[in-house]
């Protein structure tokens, strides 16, 4: 394979991108597939945000490429990226830049009701992050469904396992065909 091929795993807090990118991970290395992880919604955290890049695109842009970097020089063509707004067009064509050449990109929006997000920020949240969260999955959710780029697949969370969540989204990737 001469081209990247990356899998943007995109939604609201709360939704699972992380654990079900995780899984998406164990199911491709279970089948022997070379690829990458990388958590988008970290790579860009520093604070305070640069002056000239209040939202850390340009800053997240630039760890991303170099992070890629040396995945690439290892082999890998294929990348599993989890970020709330992997989906939207402009971080779509970020992500291209940042990992050179032709590149794939397959588009995962997933989707849960605002119960399962709550329950699942209470959960996961201890600290004083909660309140916050909270009112950004609630503006997220339809921000995301309204501008996700075409073509981007929409698979569910509610009341589904993790495992069953990731094979759906594995088979939106084609990686184990």
């Amino acid at each position: 394979m001469d081209h990247v091929e990356a899998l943007l795993i995109g939604g609201r807090a709360g939704v699972g991108k992380t654990t079900v990118g995780w899984e998406v991970t164990a199911q491709l290395a279970a089948a022997g597939v070379a690829h990458a992880y990388i958590e988008g919604d970290m790579i860009g955290q520093v604070h305070p945000a640069p002056a000239d890049d209040p939202d850390r695109v340009h800053i997240t842009e630039r760890t991303l490429a170099a992070i890629w970097d040396n995945y690439a020089r290892l082999g890998c063509r294929r990348l599993v990226y989890p970020r709330t707004v992997s989906v939207l067009p402009e971080y779509g064509e970020m992500i291209q830049r940042a990992l050179t050449g032709e590149v794939r990109l397959i588009r995962v929006l997933l989707t849960a009701s605002d119960a399962t997000a709550v329950d699942r920020l209470t959960r996961r949240e201890q600290g004083s992050r909660l309140e916050a969260e909270l009112q950004t999955t609630a503006q997220k959710a339809p921000m995301l469904e309204a501008r996700a780029s075409s073509g981007t697949i929409r698979v569910s969370t509610d009341d589904r396992s993790v495992i069953e969540i990731a094979k759906e989204v594995m088979a939106a990737s084609g990686w184990l065909e």
